[in-house]
């Protein structure tokens, strides 16, 4: 795993994560109950695409859901931590070692685990306390279990946090069976977008490796590490 401490939301996690397959969007890959190829994985297959052209992301800075995430995640992080009286950690955006694909768990807990946190409305919340782990794995299985195979941990606990209301922690453990399906479904969609990448770099519509004007002919840590030291 590479990792790359950086702020969440801002710029640089954004441009980092730009023409990447992430953790959030494998839902658009593989589906979360059968582990089958997705319907969505042309178009977010494009999508990508466009960033890597572009050389930017194609989402705008700011999301109407991250608001309140923002606002509630520092109360649901302190909260967690004196809850399970353990240390957590800040991370940006971690890698797999090629760079291929990615993932940004809200924290890391210890040497093992991470921690996702969600700040639903309360009504949502309340299906959370009813049916915990029911609403965890419909919602949330391909993003944790991404997370679990890009950064190699064991488990992640998902938190949904209201503060008026009683807290829900869901422990998620690694499903190898699951995560070997995941895996062969990136391998594959990855192979795609190389292959998209190279066929526009034939008509000429991506600048080429040799260049160092575009953002795009770099790996996944080149461009980081570039935008991280100002070239």
């Amino acid at each position: 795993m590479k990792r790359f401490d950086m702020q969440q939301g801002s710029a640089e996690w954004r441009l980092a994560r730009a023409g990447v397959p992430t953790a959030s969007s494998f839902h658009r890959i593989i589906t979360p109950k059968t582990g089958k190829p997705s319907e969505q994985a042309k178009a977010y297959l494009h999508e990508l695409l466009a960033e890597i052209m572009l050389g930017r992301p194609l989402d705008s800075p700011s999301y109407p859901w991250m608001s309140r995430g923002l606002e509630l995640e520092e109360d649901a992080a302190n909260w967690y931590e004196f809850e399970r009286d353990v240390e957590i950690e800040t991370v940006g955006f971690c890698t797999t070692d090629d760079g291929r694909f990615g993932a940004s768990p809200d924290r890391l807990v210890g040497e093992d685990g991470e921690l996702e946190l969600k700040c639903p409305s309360p009504a949502v919340h309340l299906g959370y306390l009813l049916y915990p782990q029911q609403g965890v794995d419909a919602v949330y299985k391909c993003q944790v279990q991404g997370q679990l195979l890009v950064t190699e941990r064991k488990w992640a606990d998902v938190v949904s946090y209201h503060p008026e209301l009683p807290k829900v922690i869901v422990r998620v453990n690694r499903d190898e069976d699951y995560i070997a399906l995941m895996r062969a479904a990136l391998d594959d969609f990855c192979a795609k977008l190389a292959e998209g990448k190279a066929e526009l770099e034939r008509r000429g519509l991506l600048a080429t490796s040799d260049s160092s004007e575009r953002k795009e002919s770099l790996s996944t840590s080149d461009a980081i590490n570039q935008f991280l030291r100002g070239t």
